[in-house]
Protein backbone atom coordinates (compact mmCIF):
# COMPACT_ATOMS: atom_id res chain seq x y z
CA UNK A 1 0.00 0.00 0.00
CA UNK A 2 1.26 3.45 -0.86
CA UNK A 3 0.60 6.98 0.45
CA UNK A 4 -1.32 7.60 -3.20
CA UNK A 5 -3.33 4.64 -2.32
CA UNK A 6 -4.61 5.81 0.87
CA UNK A 7 -4.94 9.29 -0.23
CA UNK A 8 -7.33 7.95 -2.54
CA UNK A 9 -9.48 6.25 0.48
CA UNK A 10 -10.74 9.50 0.82
CA UNK A 11 -12.15 9.91 -3.06
CA UNK A 12 -13.82 6.80 -2.92
CA UNK A 13 -15.69 8.37 0.42
CA UNK A 14 -15.48 11.79 -0.98
CA UNK A 15 -17.71 9.89 -4.05
CA UNK A 16 -20.01 8.34 -1.41
CA UNK A 17 -21.09 11.32 -0.26
CA UNK A 18 -21.90 12.79 -3.99
CA UNK A 19 -24.31 9.25 -4.00
CA UNK A 20 -26.84 10.95 -1.12
CA UNK A 21 -26.94 7.55 -0.16
CA UNK A 22 -26.16 7.28 3.81
CA UNK A 23 -25.65 3.62 3.67
CA UNK A 24 -23.23 3.87 0.86
CA UNK A 25 -21.10 6.13 3.05
CA UNK A 26 -21.22 3.84 6.52
CA UNK A 27 -20.32 0.90 4.17
CA UNK A 28 -16.63 2.25 4.55
CA UNK A 29 -16.98 2.09 7.77
CA UNK A 30 -15.79 -0.86 10.05
CA UNK A 31 -18.76 -1.81 12.22
CA UNK A 32 -17.07 -1.13 15.40
CA UNK A 33 -15.49 2.14 14.03
CA UNK A 34 -15.84 5.82 16.14
CA UNK A 35 -17.01 8.52 13.95
CA UNK A 36 -16.10 12.45 15.83
CA UNK A 37 -18.00 14.65 12.99
CA UNK A 38 -17.71 17.84 12.71
CA UNK A 39 -21.00 19.11 12.74
CA UNK A 40 -22.58 16.80 15.61
CA UNK A 41 -21.75 16.52 19.35
CA UNK A 42 -22.64 12.94 19.60
CA UNK A 43 -20.16 10.41 19.40
CA UNK A 44 -21.46 7.74 16.67
CA UNK A 45 -20.73 4.10 17.37
CA UNK A 46 -22.72 2.22 15.26
CA UNK A 47 -23.06 1.86 11.73
CA UNK A 48 -27.15 2.82 12.56
CA UNK A 49 -25.78 5.70 14.46
CA UNK A 50 -22.97 6.75 11.74
CA UNK A 51 -26.49 6.62 9.11
CA UNK A 52 -28.30 8.85 10.75
CA UNK A 53 -25.57 11.46 10.86
CA UNK A 54 -24.77 11.09 7.27
CA UNK A 55 -28.88 11.64 6.51
CA UNK A 56 -28.13 14.92 8.39
CA UNK A 57 -24.51 15.93 6.84
CA UNK A 58 -25.58 14.34 3.20
CA UNK A 59 -28.82 16.91 2.94
CA UNK A 60 -26.13 19.59 2.63
CA UNK A 61 -24.78 18.48 -0.44
CA UNK A 62 -21.08 18.01 0.70
CA UNK A 63 -18.48 18.21 -1.61
CA UNK A 64 -14.81 18.03 0.32
CA UNK A 65 -11.39 18.28 -0.93
CA UNK A 66 -8.16 17.37 0.65
CA UNK A 67 -5.65 20.23 1.56
CA UNK A 68 -2.91 19.08 3.52
CA UNK A 69 -2.90 15.35 3.88
CA UNK A 70 -0.39 13.33 6.23
CA UNK A 71 -0.33 9.79 5.57
CA UNK A 72 1.47 7.01 7.84
CA UNK A 73 1.13 2.88 7.27
CA UNK A 74 1.57 0.56 9.47
CA UNK A 75 1.09 -2.94 8.32
CA UNK A 76 -2.70 -3.56 8.57
CA UNK A 77 -3.06 0.85 9.75
CA UNK A 78 -2.93 3.36 8.04
CA UNK A 79 -3.74 6.84 9.24
CA UNK A 80 -4.62 9.73 6.88
CA UNK A 81 -4.72 13.18 8.52
CA UNK A 82 -4.63 16.41 8.41
CA UNK A 83 -6.90 19.17 6.53
CA UNK A 84 -9.77 19.59 4.81
CA UNK A 85 -12.37 21.58 3.07
CA UNK A 86 -16.24 20.99 2.42
CA UNK A 87 -18.37 23.64 0.20
CA UNK A 88 -22.65 22.70 0.42
CA UNK A 89 -24.94 23.42 -1.55
CA UNK A 90 -26.04 26.55 -0.37
CA UNK A 91 -22.45 27.97 -0.96
CA UNK A 92 -20.98 27.54 2.60
CA UNK A 93 -18.10 25.87 3.59
CA UNK A 94 -16.18 24.99 6.11
CA UNK A 95 -12.25 24.01 6.59
CA UNK A 96 -12.15 21.18 9.56
CA UNK A 97 -9.01 19.05 10.55
CA UNK A 98 -9.30 15.28 9.96
CA UNK A 99 -8.01 12.06 10.76
CA UNK A 100 -9.35 8.44 9.19
CA UNK A 101 -7.70 5.83 10.59
CA UNK A 102 -8.05 2.66 8.04
CA UNK A 103 -7.81 -1.14 9.01
CA UNK A 104 -7.20 -3.65 6.11
CA UNK A 105 -9.52 -6.46 7.38
CA UNK A 106 -8.03 -8.78 4.67
CA UNK A 107 -10.24 -8.30 2.13
CA UNK A 108 -10.51 -4.01 1.77
CA UNK A 109 -9.27 -1.09 4.05
CA UNK A 110 -11.89 0.02 6.21
CA UNK A 111 -12.26 3.55 8.61
CA UNK A 112 -11.69 2.38 12.37
CA UNK A 113 -11.77 5.87 13.38
CA UNK A 114 -12.71 9.08 11.65
CA UNK A 115 -12.18 12.52 13.81
CA UNK A 116 -13.33 16.09 11.89
CA UNK A 117 -13.58 19.18 13.94
CA UNK A 118 -14.06 22.70 12.27
CA UNK A 119 -10.75 24.39 12.62
CA UNK A 120 -10.86 27.16 15.82
CA UNK A 121 -10.07 30.15 14.13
Amino acid sequence: MTDNEIISLFDDWNQALQTGDPQKVVALYDENAILLPTISNQVRRTQEERADYFVQFLAKGPKGELEAPNVRIFNKIAINSGVYNFSFNDGSTVKARYTFVYQWNGEKWLIIEHHSSAMPE
